[in-house]
């Protein structure tokens, strides 16, 4: 039996895309096209194990009413339980009303007990919404899905649906421009800051604006290419928008992490992943929260009952150093983190700049990377990676790193984009802490406070070329061998002139 391969099951998917394409704009209709994947997937899966399980009680011997009843039983699957009302079969061939038999279906299968972690998550959508998605997008949709067989046993490998489920969200955040920053951070980023932290089997790993859980998954994949069990870490993540949140459960189930904890809700106001009254800590943290957030909640961290701003509440209007400070609460005490920052918060004084000093006191800040303009989506703006550690390594204490590699990149479209060799260079700069010309610089605390705890990149790293020297005497020696050329061709030219009968003036 051949099996579907990556190339086609993306372009499947992106077939999925042109008839959804036009009255849905990209961050709309992926949430269908995503939602109906997985209701393949998990009816593909549910029929390979039940045909199992039918095998496997016929070859006992068992009456047929019996092996039915059995059939019917949630109890005996290992996958997600299909209700009859869900079941593909059932499904395929309509071609009136389908969008409220899709509601119905994504009901059935959240209401059905032995589905308890998909609660919310398949009824984000509304498939009964006939102006936007009629019954003939529906049926076309339906038709696509139903040339594919995505169980294990019909697909190259197991890691093509969440692969295939990344090349989504990336292809939907470039359609989608500004509003694709919302729930996509660039792999290439991701892929720095995973790096940087080196995850390891066994922590346990936070994203506090997980957005559709790129930098999580990332996580898994590092330690699977590292040698680690992917299966012995756990993954927690946090998500203000209802149907991102949706994304990244799907995205997590499909990539093999069925068990990440990710909690919907906003994680300064109102965090979820707490225990006992006080926040959970982690051994990772990492995160790329929305830039310069206005309204973040200022008001309610005055009263924070998690005590998550002992350096200073963040100014209204700029929520950054609040996430920050949340994610450096939410460390253990051998805690790492990393997040993305806009570059204000580098150098920006009043309460940020005190913020800042506070970090730096207690000699949180292990490195700060700039990374080139025009790489995120939603803004072309230049932003820096903030790495804080708890507990630092002997020769880094009382020490911050700071990189440039904001002119490393490629340009990708009308985005610019890091590449593996730019990736790699950060990366071995950090683990060597040493000072690389014109790209990285180890300075002590004692210098950033007699710059009054500014950590602008420039002010540590010169990246200016060095004008060459010139021999003033050398200079005026061409200059002369010039003027003597110059004499000398003005006095061949007379000479022809005068031989042709010309006055010379």
């Amino acid at each position: 039996m051949e099996k579907l391969t990556q190339q086609q099951l993306e372009s499947k998917l992106w077939a999925c895309a042109d008839v959804l394409r036009g009255e849905l704009s990209a961050t709309q209709y992926m949430d269908y096209i995503f939602g109906m994947l997985f209701l393949k997937r998990m009816n593909d899966e549910f029929n390979s194990e039940r045909v199992i399980r039918e095998k496997e009680f016929r070859e006992q011997g068992m009456e047929e009413e019996e092996i039915q009843e059995l059939l019917n039983d949630p109890s005996i699957y290992e996958t997600f339980y299909v209700p009859e009302q869900a079941r593909w079969d059932k499904l395929k061939n309509l071609n009136l009303n389908i969008g409220p038999e899709l509601d119905k279906a994504f009901k059935a299968i959240e209401d059905e007990p032995k589905n308890s972690e998909l609660i919310g998550v398949l009824t984000t959508v509304n498939y009964n919404d006939k102006e936007r998605v009629p019954d003939k997008k529906l049926n076309q949709l339906l038709l696509i899905f139903d040339s594919m067989n995505l169980s294990n046993e019909c697909i190259e490998s197991e890691d093509i649906l969440g692969n295939a489920y990344e090349y989504l969200i990336k292809q939907f955040a470039d359609e989608g421009g500004k509003k694709g920053g919302e729930f996509y951070t660039p792999t290439e980023v991701v892929k720095v800051m995973v790096n940087l932290l080196k995850p390891q089997e066994g922590d346990r790993i936070y994203d506090p604006t997980c957005g559709s859980g790129g930098m999580l998954i990332q996580s898994l994949r590092y330690i699977k290419e590292h040698g680690g069990n992917y299966k012995n870490i756990s993954l927690y993540g946090q998500e203000i928008n209802l149907s991102t949140w949706a994304i990244c459960k799907m995205n997590m189930i499909l990539h093999g992490a069925k068990g990440a904890d990710i909690q919907k809700g906003d994680t300064i106001r109102e965090p979820k992943h707490t225990e006992g009254g006080v926040l959970k800590t982690f051994d990772k943290v990492l995160a790329n929260p929305p830039f310069s957030l206005k309204h973040w909640g200022s008001e309610e961290a005055s009263t924070d009952q998690y005590h998550r701003f002992p350096y200073g509440i963040p100014p209204k209007s700029y929520g950054d150093l609040a996430f920050v400070s949340h994610m450096i609460a939410s460390l253990n005490a051998k805690g790492k983190m990393a997040s993305v920052v806009p570059h204000g918060v580098l150098f920006r004084g009043g309460a940020e700049g005190k913020i800042r000093e506070g970090f730096l006191k207690d000699d949180l800040i292990e490195a700060v990377i700039g990374l080139p303009q025009n790489i995120f989506y939603g803004t072309g703006i230049p932003a820096a990676i903030l790495v804080i550690t708890k507990n630092k390594d002997e020769k880094r204490k009382n020490k911050v790193l700071f990189i440039d590699a904001s002119k490393d990149f490629v340009k990708d479209g009308n985005k610019n984009k890091l590449r593996d060799e730019d990736i790699e260079k950060i990366v071995k700069t950090f683990d060597a802490y040493e000072d690389v010309e014109k790209y990285a610089n180890v300075v002590d605390l004692d210098t950033i406070k007699e710059n009054n705890y500014n950590l602008n990149i420039s002010r540590y790293v010169d990246t200016t070329e060095e004008e060459e020297e010139i021999d003033i005497d050398l200079v005026l020696q061409d200059i002369r061998e010039l003027k003597s050329k110059i004499a000398d061709a003005e006095e061949q030219l007379n000479q022809y002139l005068e031989e042709l009968g010309f006055d010379i003036i």
